[in-house]
């Protein structure tokens, strides 16, 4: 079951077309956690796309950065309906929490990792593709961490989970372009760091707020 303090502020929930699209699958009582266990696929078959993306010829590259990006979203779009049909359809389970973290911590790593292996011509490529999935989780560690110390979880960036899905994304449809110039990754390479440094700061970002709002109680 979402909570309050557990559930992240989304905009997109008050769109008109996600109401609809939460509304008719809650009339058809799809499960939540069925929807929740649904982005993890999403995710693996970004991940797969992602890492043969550098593998294959110029034209499979373009259509598995396509698939890449596409997977990411399909991603994110279940990771907001779950919430929606679980809340506003009625269709909250005791076990809810488990189904709304777990298969995002990995989902995370089905998509960072295979970043790194796609940009393994680059210095370091695998590794940094290692580090983002550790740094991902450990965000969602420290979130967690402030709930369970009695605080309301705190989804500040600058890199969250929408922040890293949206730089990939991005850097994924950029690398659409660079394949008719560099086809070397470099695009992805670039987004790995970023997506990196970005975690370090939001972990820095949200302990600090931990221990600052503990020490004030």
């Amino acid at each position: 079951m979402e909570t309050v303090t557990a559930r992240r502020p989304l905009k997109t929930r008050q769109a008109g077309w996600a109401r609809t699209f939460a509304q008719f699958l809650a009339r058809h009582r799809v499960s939540p956690n069925g929807i929740s266990i649904l982005s993890i696929f999403c995710a693996a078959g970004a991940g797969v796309a992602m890492f043969f993306s550098a593998r294959l010829g110029t034209t499979w590259r373009v259509w598995l950065l396509l698939a890449a990006a596409a997977g990411i979203q399909l991603r994110l779009l279940c990771n907001m309906l779950d919430g929606m049909v679980a809340v506003e359809g009625g269709l909250q389970t005791k076990s809810g929490e488990v189904f709304n973290d777990l298969p995002d911590r990995i989902s995370d790593a089905f998509i960072l990792i295979p970043v790194g292996y796609a940009v393994f011509n680059q210095p370091y490529g695998p590794l940094l593709g290692w580090l983002a999935a550790l740094l991902a989780i450990f965000t969602a560690y420290v979130r967690m961490m402030g709930g369970a110390a009695g605080l309301k979880q705190s989804f500040m960036g600058p890199m969250a989970k929408p922040h890293r899905m949206f730089a990939l994304t991005v850097g994924c449809v950029l690398s659409i372009l660079e394949t008719w110039y560099l086809h070397r990754g470099i695009i992805l390479w670039l987004d790995l760091i970023i997506i990196n440094l970005g975690c370090v700061i939001t972990i820095w970002r949200r302990t600090a707020n931990i221990i600052r709002e503990l020490e004030a109680r």
